[in-house]
């Protein structure tokens, strides 16, 4: 699984230089396909020695098969069991009496002369809403909305827009916030934005919080 990762960060890196060809020196592009050609040959020979490989491993792997096939019976097994329930606590909730809602009666109001020299109405019982539970419940606070949650996870701060031109890159506008998940090589990383995830070149981000070595 490593050498593929790095056979893939290394061929879309020759890619992206190939597609350059003419704007960076020769030499670069040619050092780009020479790690491409090597990482290459180490994933062809790590699949040769994995077909190659004797019957424990083998062995070793038909268990595993078997464990994952018991426990996805068994899941299947347990929702089985959980869809049962539902269906019959819908057939219990159908069954039931529909029950009529009746509203509270209303509060009645003694709308008296008042003595007050203005000659108003008196109200019993009179709400009491205070201005600032009022303008609390209005208004959202600041802080509420403008919140910035802290940067507690690997990432890095994009310094140029990058568009994709291959499949598995990951595109973004310079000044993005990108959540770092795996540094492919020495010139790709893997990221996530907006729910996308893919490759982008290292040199286009400034690292924010680094992946743990």
């Amino acid at each position: 699984q490593h050498h593929l990762k790095k056979l893939e960060g290394r061929r879309l890196d020759f890619d992206y230089k190939k597609k350059r060809q003419g704007k960076i020196p020769d030499e670069e592009l040619r050092q780009a396909m020479e790690k491409f050609e090597e990482s290459k040959e180490v994933a062809e020979t790590s699949m040769h020695n994995l077909l190659e490989t004797d019957i424990e491993q083998v062995s070793q792997l038909s268990a595993l098969v078997d464990a994952q096939l018991d426990y996805h019976r068994q899941a299947v097994q347990i929702l089985d069991e959980l869809a049962e329930k539902l269906k019959r606590r819908m057939r219990e909730a159908s069954s039931r009496p529909r029950r009529e809602y009746k509203p509270k009666p209303r509060e009645t109001y003694d709308f008296g002369e008042s003595d007050q020299s203005n000659g108003g109405f008196s109200c019993n019982p009179t709400p009491k809403v205070s201005a600032s539970s009022s303008f609390r419940s209005d208004k959202p606070s600041r802080a509420s909305v403008r919140s910035i949650p802290p940067l507690d996870q690997p990432c890095c701060k994009a310094l140029y827009d990058f568009e994709p031109e291959n499949d598995g890159e990951l595109g973004f506008k310079e000044g993005d916030i990108i959540t770092l998940t795996n540094q492919i090589d020495e010139n790709w990383y893997e990221g996530m934005i907006h729910g996308q995830s893919g490759f982008f070149p290292l040199n286009y981000v400034e690292v924010l919080v680094p992946l743990p070595q």
